[in-house]
């Protein structure tokens, strides 16, 4: 299907309005409470939840950071969501955000089961009651520093679902141009999508840990949201 029509492209629609405010709720709240419970914990870090796995896709850990995903979600989202209607959209965002907080705590499991495969017993179960305990680790070693990181440090953020947005919008128009402000090149949505995933992946196999960025969400996203189009269209829900 080829979508031109302005009513596609412009006007904001009620899904992705209202993650928009929520959002932007959540990062004013976080400024005057402290709301850190609700990012994602490892599972078995002692702060974690369960409800974290929903939470944490409306937490931001800045004004760009909710500036980055809301401005993705509010151009791309809309158009989805139009196209699919606000049931399935909403569907779609939820399954891509939780796909990208289950891929991301399964390849840390894996980082984790590595790591741990390297530290001593004794050091080990002395980390794991500090951290039962309250305290912050010091660290010397790399692998109790990567441990540490996994354990101890959440993740926030819509990232891993604006990330399934992306590749939906791809996926459906994927010889729209796009016309980017960094860098000032057009690209067709299709190419786009390639090379942030391409760079996503890399990134996510040469930084594993650390470094600020859930690479392995943003993939998980990209991931389910391939999967659930895949599904829909073999059902003939869905169309493009």
């Amino acid at each position: 299907m080829n979508y031109t029509s302005n009513t596609i492209f412009d006007k904001s629609t009620p899904v992705v309005t209202n993650i928009i405010i929520i959002n932007v709720l959540m990062l004013l709240a976080s400024k005057a409470f402290d709301l850190i419970s609700f990012a994602l914990f490892y599972p078995i870090s002692p702060d974690f939840k369960p409800y974290q796995f929903v939470t944490h896709m409306f937490m931001h850990g800045g004004i760009f950071h909710l500036i980055f995903n809301m401005y993705a979600l509010w151009m791309f989202g809309k158009i989805l969501e139009k196209i699919w209607g606000s049931k399935r959209f909403f569907i779609y965002y939820f399954v891509t955000g939780l796909g990208a907080a289950a891929i991301y705590t399964l390849v840390n499991f894996i980082q984790l089961s590595f790591i741990e495969s390297n530290i001593d017993a004794t050091t080990l179960e002395s980390m794991k009651s500090l951290l039962e305990g309250g305290k912050e680790l010091i660290y010397k070693d790399i692998y109790i520093r990567q441990w540490y990181e996994i354990t101890c440090i959440p993740v926030l953020g819509a990232s891993g679902a604006v990330f399934g947005v992306l590749l939906g919008f791809g996926m459906l128009f994927p010889n729209t141009v796009l016309r980017l402000l960094f860098p000032p090149i057009a690209l067709k949505a299709k190419y786009f999508v390639l090379i942030y995933g391409a760079i996503e992946l890399y990134l996510a196999i040469n930084n594993p840990v650390g470094g600020g960025i859930a690479h392995t969400a943003h993939l998980g996203g990209m991931i389910f949201g391939f999967i659930l189009i895949k599904i829909w269209h073999k059902k003939r829900n869905i169309f493009y």
